[in-house]
């Protein structure tokens, strides 16, 4: 069993990187001035994200031409992506947050760093240090004027680089993300738009009116002021000392993991998403403070992407977040004694759940309400989103990865550094040390 548990790596604290340059650049070309609707999923994720993406040094593209070409696409991109070059704003007459498509521009920082590649170490272990490849505000630009897209280049000393985005969650989901960070890269090799980007958030708005079908216990109501928007995250940071582990299941483990899948239902979807959530769904109800309470109710929340499950489909071009919450419940007293292949087959229904008609039943359940996904823990997956393989004039990412904020109640999934000849995943835990130990126990005896 090729299974490792791996504790944090020795990480550099202070990745001592000198800001050379902070600008905002604009579109290349006029863009129409306009108010750009947000979708109700849109709206609930209206914070920022921030991805590192990692290059080695190459002969032909030093720094300083990556720099150059970098500016030139993200100013040729932002003309298709008018909304990235916008500003979020609250229309006081619909209540909507809406983005102000303004051609105000998107932050372009250039900045080098004291290290090698090399000397940084592990990439795949999340380093809170990686933030400093990111920007997350531009300092000379009030709250309500920051740009929805900061792109940061930071250059290392053996010539290699890293790109760090930051983007407002409100303009792309993880599969936009990929699409645009795709033309980004064509563009830069003075090529056309390798997938051209479908920005109508309107084929994700509410019927009018609302028809809400479903019970929907994945989500939660918050009681808000009328005018007011959440500013709370769908998961809070916790004040509890968490001990962070990566969990690393190679291809073999989860091929194990499948063959113990089917020997159930034979309509079940077996796949290495389902049986890998299914696993960690197993060992973090058993691993908390209650877990010896075989009674109590334990949901886990995951990802779906909706644009092939509605009708007619979206199409894969769309822009917006088009992803809602999947959810499972079950007893612990299920998870510890039923067999693997029925835990399964919950978590695979709940993704075949999310039909067209319940799709647009979670979408209308947000006109009516202000709220977000509600579970004991959710599974963010960016293991197989691929932004490593997206193939830049310099070749491709070494690896990429988000800049983590450690959660108890959010576990990530990781491709590993080849994730393109590697189709194993990292999983990074953060929980107080005594779940931690059981975690890792039965981490290890469920997949025996």
């Amino acid at each position: 069993m090729g299974t490792v548990c791996q504790d944090p790596p020795p990480l550099i604290q202070d990745l001592k990187v000198t800001v050379q340059s902070s600008s905002l650049v604009f579109p290349s070309s006029e863009t129409e001035r306009r108010s750009m609707f947000l979708s109700n999923i849109d709206k609930v994720l209206s914070f920022n994200v921030q991805t590192v993406h990692f290059f080695k040094a190459h002969p032909d593209f030093p720094p300083t031409t990556v720099v150059e070409k970098l500016e030139t696409a993200l100013r040729k991109v932002l003309v298709p992506y008018d909304f990235l070059a916008g500003r979020l704003k609250m229309n006081p007459k619909l209540n909507r947050l809406e983005v102000e498509c303004n051609g105000a521009g998107a932050g372009f920082v250039v900045a080098s760093s004291e290290f090698t590649l090399d000397e940084i170490g592990d990439l795949v272990f999340p380093n809170p240090a990686f933030q400093q490849l990111t920007v997350m505000t531009m300092g000379n630009l009030a709250p309500d004027d920051q740009p929805l897209c900061i792109l940061q280049v930071t250059s290392f000393k053996c010539g290699g680089f890293a790109m760090g985005v930051t983007n407002n969650h409100a303009t792309f989901d993880g599969l936009s993300f990929k699409m645009f960070l795709e033309n980004l890269a064509s563009l830069a090799a003075d090529k056309p738009l390798a997938i051209t980007p479908c920005n109508d958030r309107q084929l994700l708005a509410a019927r009018s009116p609302p028809r809400v079908e479903f019970p929907h216990p994945e989500l939660l109501k918050l009681k808000i002021p009328i005018g007011e928007e959440s500013t709370t995250l769908v998961f809070e940071a916790t004040s509890e000392e968490l001990d962070s582990k990566i969990f690393r299941l190679t291809i073999e483990d989860i091929n194990n993991l499948k063959a113990k899948a089917k020997s159930g239902d034979a309509k079940t979807r077996v796949t290495g998403f389902n049986v890998v959530t299914t696993h960690i769904w197993r060992c973090k109800a058993l691993s908390c403070d209650s877990g010896d309470d075989l009674d109590r109710l334990s949901t886990v929340l995951y990802a779906v992407d909706i644009r092939p499950r509605l009708v007619p489909p979206l199409p894969p071009s769309y822009t917006g977040n088009a992803v809602l919450t999947a959810y499972a419940t079950t007893s612990c007293r299920d998870l510890q004694e039923q067999p693997f292949s029925r835990l399964v087959g919950m978590v695979s229904e709940g993704a075949n759940r999310m039909t067209d008609e319940y799709a647009r039943s979670a979408i209308d359940w947000g006109e009516l309400y202000k709220g977000f996904p509600h579970g004991e823990f959710l599974i963010s997956s960016w293991w197989r989103l691929g932004f490593a393989e997206v193939e830049y004039p310099w070749g491709k990412a070494k690896y990429s990865c988000p800049v983590v904020y450690h959660r108890k109640d959010i576990i990530l999934l990781f491709p590993d550094i080849d994730a393109v000849n590697n189709n194993g995943v990292n999983i990074l835990v953060a929980l107080p040390s005594k779940e931690m130990e059981k975690f890792q126990t039965l981490f290890h005896k469920f997949l025996a």
